[in-house]
């Protein structure tokens, strides 16, 4: 019997009924993009407490005594400054290049360990090199000339005059540097599927920034909006970036399926080690902006999101393993077993993948608890650990599952082969027509 047609309508059909879920999940969950209150604690002296952030310009640099007077003011020309060997400050001029205060300069000010040391201008304490004393205190910007910067303009004491602070390093440049170069890296390997994978993956950062967390915001399940989106997203970019065919059918149910698999190992992983998320700094600052958003379902669709690319990358691999493996003439269990263990290999070489970039992203907290001298198990069983653990593990288990299953369905969805003539077993000539005849002549 060619099981082919029948699960091949079965594929079709459980696919479109999962676009037609979340097509109505969408509309159901569809944000409303409305403007949402800004908390007391987070507001400026701006109105409408909004804060307003300005570009600038490193123009000089020099070293000097602290609490220079002219430090964030709105400047004509640039700043008059005192330069002292050795001084325990760094004042950086800085043109402001966009705002109303364009081309006006300010000064930014930042204390080296020198000021903090309370070493004196031509001394060094021993503990500290003199290179080490020069550097900004930690978490002070490292200012050099020409550095493009954001500044927040503030207003200042009489309301009509604005005072300016270091906010970031202005990155868009180089940002879009390092993304063209990416995408020209993309192409030129992998050619028109590679610009279709780009394309789906702005596709992905659209669905998250107009659909997931502005319904977030609203105050919708984060989990429900999570499955939707990462739905959605599966849906368009699976079959963008590797065309529309059974192949990808397979990987997309596959990759599907195994999805809510790990919704419901994000939960049960969530519930059993008692994972809160509250010692990030982020998920309490969000509790303070949006006191109404669970921070349990913030962290399951984390866990759903943050496995959906290596799930993607799993369950591709598998179908097309199986479909390449069943066009050489295999069977369909010999394409299972064969596929598996390309599987096997796939799902060792993730496991480390997983493990070690959550490991790479906690690095400096890793770190920070090995100079507090903490045990391993202290360590391990810390909310901020425990959760990057959770989140490896759900991920791995979610993997393991979606080789057998995507293996599974694409056997059922290839051809049945005949093997080809040079992987047929040899046979007898003795036994048929005239070669059987010229070999019994020839004994």
């Amino acid at each position: 019997m060619e099981l082919r047609p029948f699960a091949s309508r079965i594929v079709v059909g459980l696919i479109a009924a999962c676009a037609i879920a979340v097509a109505i999940s969408a509309v159901v969950l569809w944000p409303s993009h409305r403007q949402h209150e800004v908390p007391v604690q987070f507001q400026s002296a701006a109105p409408g407490g909004r804060i307003d952030f300005v570009t600038g310009e490193v123009v000089a640099q020099s070293r000097a005594a602290c609490l220079n007077k002219q430090a964030g003011m709105v400047l004509a020309e640039a700043a008059a400054v005192a330069p002292t060997a050795d001084g325990p400050c760094i004042d950086s001029t800085v043109r402001i290049t966009s705002g109303k205060d364009k081309d006006a300069y300010t000064l930014l000010e930042v204390a080296t360990n020198r000021a903090q040391s309370g070493t004196a201008p031509g001394q060094v304490r021993q503990e500290l090199s003199r290179s080490q004393l020069d550097k900004p205190q930690p978490g002070q910007p490292d200012l050099q000339i020409g550095d493009k910067v954001r500044l927040i303009a503030s207003p200042g004491a009489d309301g009509s005059s604005t005072s300016y602070t270091f906010y970031d390093f202005s990155r868009g440049r180089s940002t879009i540097v390092w993304a063209v170069l990416f995408v020209l890296a993309v192409v030129l390997v992998a050619a028109w599927r590679g610009l279709r994978s780009v394309i789906g993956l702005v596709l992905a950062f659209v669905v998250l920034l107009y659909f997931a967390l502005p319904a977030i915001l609203d105050g919708e399940s984060p989990v429900a909006v999570a499955l939707t989106a990462s739905a959605a997203i599966l849906l368009v970019v699976i079959y963008l970036a590797h065309g529309v065919s059974l192949r990808t059918s397979a990987a997309l149910l596959g990759t599907l399926t195994s999805l809510a698999a790990a919704a419901v190992l994000s939960y049960l992983a969530v519930a059993t080690m008692k994972l809160t998320g509250l010692s990030g700094e982020q998920t309490t600052n969000l509790q303070v902006y949006q006191n109404g958003i669970s921070t349990d379902g913030i962290l399951l669709a984390g866990f759903i999101i943050g496995a959906l690319g290596v799930l993607n990358d799993v369950t591709i691999t598998q179908a097309s393993a199986v479909f390449e493996l069943a066009s050489g003439g295999r069977s369909r269990r010999e394409s299972f077993t064969a596929a598996m263990r390309v599987g096997r290999d796939h799902i060792a070489s993730t496991v480390y993948t997983l493990v070690f970039a959550y490991a790479g992203s906690a690095l400096p907290l890793l770190l920070l608890f090995s100079v507090a001298g903490q045990s391993f198990s202290d360590l391990a069983t810390t909310d901020t650990v425990a959760v990057e653990l959770a989140r490896a593990f759900v991920g791995g288990i979610a993997i393991a599952a979606s080789v057998p299953l995507t293996t599974g369905i694409a056997v059922l969805l290839v051809h049945r082969h005949e093997r080809p003539d040079n992987l047929r077993a040899p046979l007898d000539p003795t036994k048929i027509g005239v070669a059987g005849r010229h070999a019994r002549r020839a004994e």
